[in-house]
């Protein structure tokens, strides 16, 4: 246990959007105070830091992971950057909330998950969907039984952006691709409902730059259950997912951050939930990893890092099937497993 009476000490490495969303969330924490900026310019680290009233702005990743006043680090770069300012983090003793996905690729998740053990430390994905009360009430739910025994899941998660090669989303040089970015959510979801995934197939077309602008996966889980998971940087989806059982299932819209669910009981009532949100969503997942620090844990129950590192090779194969591959990766690309690309670049 912190033997220490002061809120935990957070740092943010990175300041894009996403960094200012969990900012956002982390100032409604209680035990949480932000304490420094790290970013690649001091003069962007400085001017984020005066924004957000920030104490220290450090103009370098290596300054923020050596500051001896922070306990935790959120890591918002782009995906690729991801494994090297972990490992910087966890190396200079600091513990590491991360943006998912983790890594780009399995090998780099595993190291980072080795790195987090050998050095003491915690570390978690930032899957923000599993800690807010309206999903962890859908897992109540679903372990109580109460739609049965979990038989199908369908998910999706999407929108138009048009393609631009300088996008971060298009390029394949910044981890682009509509797999990483969001497939990851309606996985993950599989992944929890499903039990372990035992078998995936995966279809994709892609985007000139060669990632995937769009993909459908069809997943298995442990128990039989099956998944039918979508995913698309070019087309406007629902976002909403449905976890079917023998006895009912579960609905739910914009599940990436959902602040409500319908329950269909076969044969009996339906009932509404809504749990309003306390600010932007990404204060659940903040609380939960302050508490975990707070108590030397060095994992989270609700995302743990066997599962995480299950996912990422998920993903793996996903993009091996589709012939998605990044630089650097020390991989040939797949022959003849690539489905429905009209772009021609594999």
């Amino acid at each position: 246990m912190r033997t220490t009476s002061r809120p935990v000490q957070w740092g943010v490495l990175g300041a894009g959007r996403i960094a200012r969303s969990f900012i956002a969330g982390l100032r409604a924490v209680e035990d949480a105070e932000l304490a420094a900026v790290g970013s690649r310019s001091a003069a962007t680290a400085r001017a984020f830091a005066d924004e957000f009233a920030i104490p220290r702005a450090h103009g370098g990743y290596r300054e923020l992971a050596e500051d001896p006043d922070v306990d935790v680090v959120y890591v918002a770069t782009p995906h690729p950057f991801h494994h090297a300012a972990t490992l910087l983090c966890l190396e200079a003793g600091k513990h590491v909330l991360c943006e998912k996905p983790l890594a780009i690729n399995a090998a780099e998740t595993a190291e980072m998950i080795a790195a987090a053990r050998r050095c003491d430390r915690f570390l978690m994905e930032a899957m923000w969907t599993r800690f807010s009360p309206a999903m962890r009430e859908v897992a109540r739910v679903v372990a109580d039984g109460e739609i049965g025994e979990v038989r199908m899941l369908t998910a999706d998660f999407g929108g138009y952006r048009a393609f631009d090669p300088a996008d971060r989303a298009y390029a394949p040089e910044l981890g682009g691709g509509a797999l990483l970015d969001l497939g990851i959510y309606p996985l993950a979801l599989a992944s929890q409902f499903l039990g372990p995934i035992t078998a995936i197939t995966a279809q994709a077309t892609l985007a000139p730059t060669g990632v995937d602008a769009r993909a459908g996966l069809v997943v298995t889980g442990a128990g039989g259950g099956i998944g039918s998971l979508a995913c698309a940087l070019d087309a406007e989806q629902a976002t909403r997912a449905v976890v079917s059982g023998t006895k009912g299932r579960v609905e739910i819209e914009h599940f990436y951050n959902a602040d409500a669910f319908t329950l269909h009981l076969t044969g009996r009532e339906t009932r509404e939930f809504t749990f309003p949100r306390q600010v932007n969503g990404y204060e659940y997942e903040a609380a939960e990893v302050t508490r975990l620090v707070r108590e030397d844990e060095r994992e989270s129950s609700l995302m743990p890092l066997d599962e995480t590192l299950s996912i990422a090779r998920l993903l793996d194969e996903a993009r091996r099937q589709v012939g998605v591959r990044y630089p650097g990766e020390d991989r040939p690309a797949a022959v003849g497993t690539h489905r429905g690309d009209a772009s021609g670049r594999p």
